[in-house]
């Protein structure tokens, strides 16, 4: 099954299941209590740390949910805050979750140094779902902004061209949900 945030993130072949973590996880509970997919497969934006380029397309089976913070040393968590599809992450691209968009293009590095790449908002809660339940999951992911400054605006800016190429992608890569 395929899964998308929803509002300006939705596709034909997608079903929306909400912005950020919070709306995720309840949501895609409901559908896994009801409808108990097969697979998942959320598709989305994301913001790059810098080394991913705009419309750069990017899979990944593995999320972290960290906030900034903590790379300046100003929280620290007591729960896990990764989760992987994955066996071996050494060469996958991590993709960070939170509610909030990252606009310090200097705390880029320190996620870099961590192999994490980009930002999505729900792709933590995704994973941390589809483990619970058993289901595979996996995210296919198109770059619209860099995380710094002027990400919002980048954002809007490459929204809807991103969404083209991601369609055109899946449709012709037949991609399958599994």
């Amino acid at each position: 099954m395929f899964i998308c945030a929803g509002e300006s993130e939705q596709f034909d072949f997608a079903l929306p299941i909400g912005i950020g973590m919070i709306d995720v996880t309840i949501n895609l509970t409901k559908l896994c209590l009801t409808k108990m997919p097969d697979s998942l497969t959320f598709v989305g934006t994301a913001g790059s740390y810098g080394e991913k380029k705009i419309f750069d397309i990017v899979k990944s089976k593995t999320a972290t949910h960290i906030e900034n913070s903590f790379f300046i040393s100003n929280a620290y968590t007591p729960i896990e805050n990764k989760i992987s599809m994955l066996k071996n992450v050494s060469r996958e691209t991590i993709v960070n979750s939170s509610d909030y968009i990252t606009t310090q293009k200097s705390l880029g590095k320190a996620y870099r140094s961590k192999n994490i790449h980009l930002e999505n908002m729900e792709y933590y809660a995704v994973l941390k779902v589809a483990k619970y339940f058993g289901i595979p999951a996996k995210g296919i992911f198109i770059v619209t902004n860099y995380c710094d400054a002027s990400a919002h605006e980048d954002f809007l800016k490459n929204h809807k061209e991103a969404m083209k190429r991601l369609t055109k992608y899946i449709q012709e890569s037949k991609i399958d949900e599994n």
